[in-house]
């Protein structure tokens, strides 16, 4: 469940924590603050970020295990993206795809209520901080095609696949 988004003088009061899991799609780095995960990365970790093994990075990299074995097809981790009102109701539409299954950026604007707003819908979609947990990756173009991802194609078609086996 996403919550709401804080400000930015609660943001740099909080400290933040992250830890990283490599795996074959790369070193992923999950971002930790206020006890719920606000980011998730291919590479390096952000400058203001100390390492640590919080019991909610460890349960991430777990839980981020156990989905790039097909095991998992849920993540069950408090989550905190910041973003404005538009992109979080887009990023909670995203946690409603269910596993193994696309739908189209248009197809995703009209689920929260906006039908014509397809591109903004895809911008969103591409803003998403937290990708994989939130599935952005799970939205492809009408005519079929893969569309964009913020991490790069080949990691959305490693994704797509992990999901169809």
């Amino acid at each position: 469940m996403i919550r709401k988004f804080k400000t930015d003088i609660q943001i740099i009061a909080s400290m933040t924590n992250y830890t990283t899991l490599d795996t074959n799609l790369g070193t992923m780095t999950f971002i930790e603050r206020d006890g719920a995960i606000i980011a998730l990365n291919i590479g390096t970790p952000p400058p203001d970020a100390k390492y640590a093994d919080t019991p909610l990075l460890c349960a991430a990299t777990i839980q981020m295990k156990e989905y790039l074995t097909g095991y998992r097809k849920k993540f069950d981790l408090p989550i905190a993206p910041v973003g404005t009102e538009f992109q979080m109701n887009i990023w909670n539409a995203l946690t409603q795809i269910p596993y193994g299954k696309t739908i189209s950026y248009a197809k995703l604007a009209e689920n929260i209520g906006h039908p014509r707003a397809v591109r903004a819908a895809g911008n969103a979609n591409g803003r998403n901080p937290i990708p994989i947990i939130i599935p952005c990756h799970r939205v492809i173009a009408s005519n079929g095609n893969i569309g964009g991802f913020s991490l790069g194609l080949d990691l959305k078609r490693k994704l797509l696949a992990i999901e169809s086996d």
